[in-house]
């Protein structure tokens, strides 16, 4: 049988990272019982993990103000050092981060458990070597030990953000700094965890096992990770030496540096500390030295308070809370939270109304004594214990479960940021301290589970949202990846287009054109366009060869986003069609992305869209390349040469208006050689018989909108021959088309002509006429339309029908008449679409095809005047239009003088033409 352990009392003191906590769990499992008390709830919650491991979760609890795991048969307490049940009889207990007997806050629960809390066989304080003499001055029976740091902890100078090692814990005293910081980490280097005493133990190891596991290599934390966490971090930086204390803003001690900066190396790994350049933070070579040296002023004092005060009545127990200690080496404690919320419900009537005797006393003091989780402040916490206070305090004496239920649903909410949901935990962790309390409500057990599965959901969105805020997964991939390796990253690239860099979104590929994820944000951008420049350079040099390999019928013809003509590749832009030497020979102008291809690659593309494009010209616009090729023949004439230049330049179609001194000094006997080169005279148009096909119509608005800069204009559907609901941006855009404006419509161009046809053959010699225009309204053409186009072909409407003329007109007007007439008739040679009265007609409309015309039984004539069509007369003869100028405004004072009139100027008439005065002799007027 082994012999009874002896009783012993141990003081481990000593720096950080000198083993102390692994120690104290070590001898504690070595018991047939334990408990310790740890300075944090994380702190508990992580040795609590490290012993159910070893001891199993039968045998461990954990218990905490806002968590309580107490197994009926459970031998080993992790606990908070609030919370340790000291009533139970433990073989070993230990007290961890015992210089916190000196914080003005919690410092009296730490010297209460120094002097009070002891194991049955072996009790360890835990510290830093600054306790040595408050130590030996109130526990001289105890053995004290000291243990050296394991590893060295160097100070490293200032550093900047973005030149921190990896491995780095960023502190800082505040909110603000903490996100401003974890927010600039995500930018340079990918992200960051974020580790605050307000977290969940839930949040917390959620974002530590980001940074252990290395999906991001920073920490960013306030002071709480000096008490005692465990972390693989290699340099301690500080955001700033100064902290608000809850009174006042005053710089850290040297034993609270210390503390923070230990928290660098591991085991027998060196660490460094420093701060972040740019702050206005510097350690001075004392706080340097001591740091290093671990050495610190001792503390010859800790606070103290009565731990078992008098509930005869709420004077005698404030009394006692602010009595003085009266042993050597403990200071009064300044007025904590618990104690001023105390005095404030003493002033409330409504709560001094509950008090009857001692109970009631002890039971206010236990609900002033809850925890401030929110941190709103004596006054506002105060106001909240009060209207609990109404209901433990009278009646059943407790919270009903109702009214529990209702503030738990009311926090049940996921949406939010970091800060709300941190706020919602906060709020939660109230309930959950309340709902431990065995009497405070009718069935706490079931209020705790609820109560912690709302925290673990919330929990979990608060590590979600710290996650998408301050972790850009795809960047600390991409940032994570040495130099040598990052091109051999798995590169996949979607159906959807979307472009994977080793399991990671970076953006799109359309095309040669990478794009950036929408939702990065742009301080991102250039980072993940410089991983797809390394990435996506070998599937880009692929894909130039898959274009030069490509069929014909792969590349389209269409406009961009600007609706400049653009040439396509699998529905891919390439380049953009650009001002050439000619109409005829655009330039081929290749997108951004694929000029900043390699050579090899660009000039497979640029080779393969110029010769697509040169063999589109030649099918499409055939027609009006021979134009060109009927210029250089010798054997024609010259007029007929230069008729060929001057309609090819205008892409195989011009008004006869342009080129009417081209046709009047064309001879009658060369006009043969223009028709046989497809030459098409009409009244009104001049035009290659193959240019109004639909695919010359798309490639001539493409060549002119290339030529000019502009955008391309929407073309109708190829088989429209009159456009009703339709606008051009000009005449020239209609008639590049193909179509000829009349009044508010507009009709295909050698249609119009075939009415003006079908008007001079029914006119023959005479000047008034009768016509049948069933062919004219079975294109769909409306009354105003077709008065509109025989008004512009030099006809007026006539209200009487003609009589018989017997006279014969003269030879010039003959003259005239047959070239209008005779001209517009197509040449045997032209191979122009043949439309007839029963032809089914398609107007702007595609679904709406409008209806074969049937040849009605009678037929109704209308009636029409020839007026002829007015001589074309140089630009320079044509008479200016000039602006009316404003009628100055009068001014105030005395009326002007009206001005003498001056005798009007006789009206001068210019002489009418010979063709003018034979029109009027024909018509019986008088010049």
């Amino acid at each position: 049988m082994l012999p009874p352990v002896r009783s012993a009392l141990t003081a481990i003191l000593g720096p950080t990272n000198t083993g102390k906590t692994h120690l104290a769990v070590e001898r504690m499992c070595a018991h047939s019982s334990g408990m310790i008390g740890f300075p944090l709830r994380l702190l508990a919650r992580e040795i609590y993990d490290r012993v159910v491991a070893l001891k199993g979760a039968q045998n461990v609890a954990l218990i905490t103000g806002e968590e309580r795991i107490e197994p009926p048969q459970a031998r080993w307490y992790c606990c908070t050092v609030e919370s340790m049940p000291i009533q139970k009889d433990f073989a070993f207990v230990a007290i961890d981060e015992a210089q916190l007997g000196a914080d003005p806050e919690r410092g009296h629960i730490f010297t209460d458990r120094i002097l009070h809390a002891r194991g049955r066989e072996e009790t360890m304080i835990l510290g830093s070597e600054s306790l040595r003499p408050i130590i030996r001055a109130l526990l001289p029976d105890a053995e004290i030990i000291s243990r050296p740091r394991f590893s060295t902890l160097s100070y490293a100078g200032a550093k900047k953000l973005s030149r921190l090692p990896k491995r780095s814990a960023i502190v800082a005293f505040s909110i603000e700094q903490v996100y401003a910081v974890a927010e600039t980490l995500r930018r340079m280097r990918g992200g960051a965890a974020v580790v605050m005493g307000a977290l969940s133990p839930r949040t917390r190891n959620a974002q530590v096992a980001m940074f252990q596991s290395g999906e991001v290599d920073y920490l960013v934390a306030t002071d709480a990770i000096g008490m005692g966490l465990n972390l693989d971090v290699a340099h301690v930086a500080f955001v700033s030496l100064s902290k608000f204390d809850g009174s006042r803003r005053r710089r850290l001690t040297v034993a609270e540096m210390a503390q923070i900066a230990g928290r660098a190396g591991r085991h027998q790994r060196d660490g460094s500390f420093g701060t972040l350049a740019g702050e206005g933070s510097e350690f001075t070579p004392e706080e340097v030295l001591a740091i290093e040296g671990h050495s610190f002023p001792r503390l010859d004092w800790l606070y103290w308070r009565e731990a078992k005060p008098r509930f005869n009545d709420i004077a005698t127990l404030i009394a006692d809370l602010e009595k003085k200690p009266h042993r050597p080496g403990l200071l009064p404690a300044p007025k904590v939270i618990d104690l001023l919320v105390l005095k404030r419900l003493a002033e409330m009537p409504d709560v001094k109304a509950l008090i009857r005797h001692q109970v009631d006393v002890a039971r206010l003091w236990e609900v002033a004594c809850l925890p401030d989780f929110r941190q709103m402040g004596e006054e506002h916490h105060s106001r909240f214990v009060a209207s609990l206070w109404q209901y433990l305090g009278q009646n059943e004496r407790v919270i009903p479960q109702g009214v529990y239920a209702s503030e738990l649903a009311r926090l049940d909410n996921i949406q939010g940021d970091v800060d709300t949901l941190s706020a919602r935990i906060s709020a939660v962790r109230t309930w959950t301290y309340i709902a431990h309390r065995n009497d405070w409500l009718t069935n706490p057990p079931a209020m705790a589970e609820r109560a912690r599965a709302l925290e673990e959901k919330l929990s979990d969105a608060l590590h979600d949202a710290l996650r998408q805020r301050f972790v850009d997964k795809r960047t600390s991939m991409l940032l994570r990846k040495n130099a040598t390796d990052v091109g051999l990253l798995p590169v996949e690239i979607q159906a959807d287009t979307h472009v994977l860099v080793d399991g990671e979104d970076i953006g799109t590929l359309q095309g040669f054109s990478f794009r950036v994820d929408p939702a990065a944000k742009a301080s991102d951008r250039k980072l993940l366009l410089a991983a797809a420049e390394r990435h996506l350079a070998a599937h880009l040099r692929q894909k130039a060869k898959d274009v030069s390999m490509a069929e014909d019928s792969e590349f389209s013809l269409a406009a961009d986003g600007e609706g400049k003509p653009a040439i396509f590749w699998q529905g891919d832009i390439l380049g953009a069609l650009t001002k050439g030497r000619t109409l005829l020979q655009p330039a081929f102008s290749p997108v951004k992305a694929v000029a900043g291809l390699e050579g090899d690659a660009l000039r497979e593309i640029t080779t393969r869209a110029e010769s697509w494009i040169a063999a589109q010209l030649a099918k499409a616009m055939g027609g009006i390349i021979g134009l060109l090729d009927l210029a250089q023949q010798a054997d024609v004439d010259g007029n007929v040469r230069a008729l060929a230049v001057r309609l090819a330049d205008e892409g195989g179609i011009a008004g006869r208006h342009y080129l009417a001194d081209a046709i009047a000094a064309l001879p009658k006997e060369a006009r043969g050689a223009a028709r046989k080169g497809g030459i098409v005279f009409g009244a009104l148009d001049i035009y290659h018989h193959a240019a109004l096909k639909p695919a010359a119509a798309k490639w001539r608005a493409a060549l002119f909108a290339a030529r000019d800069n502009r955008a391309m204009p929407e073309l109708p559907p190829e088989s429209a021959v009159h456009l009703k609901a339709w606008h051009f941006g000009s005449a020239s855009e209609a008639r590049n088309a193909g179509y000829r404006r009349i009044g508010e419509e507009y009709v295909r161009i050698d249609l119009a002509e075939r009415v003006i046809k079908k008007a001079h053959e029914a006119r023959g010699q005479g000047n008034l006429f009768g016509m049948d225009m069933t062919f004219a309204t079975s294109l769909g053409i409306s009354e105003n339309g077709l008065k509109a186009l025989m008004r512009d072909a030099g006809f007026r409407s006539a209200e009487q029908p003609p009589e018989p003329q017997a006279e014969v007109v003269a030879e010039t007007v003959s003259e005239a008449v047959e070239i209008i007439a005779g001209e517009s008739v197509p040449a045997p040679e032209a191979d122009v679409e043949e439309v007839t009265a029963t032809d089914e007609v398609v107007t702007n409309a595609p679904e709406a095809a409008a209806p074969a015309v049937v040849e009605p039984q009678a037929v109704t004539l209308t009636h029409w005047r020839w007026v002829g069509l007015p001589k074309p007369r140089p630009p320079e003869q044509r008479p200016q239009r000039v602006k009316p100028q404003p009628q100055a405004s009068r001014t105030a004072g005395k009326p002007r003088p009206k001005a003498e009139r001056e005798p009007l100027a006789a009206k001068q008439t210019a002489q009418p033409s010979s063709l003018a005065l034979q029109l009027a002799a024909l018509k019986g007027l008088k010049l």
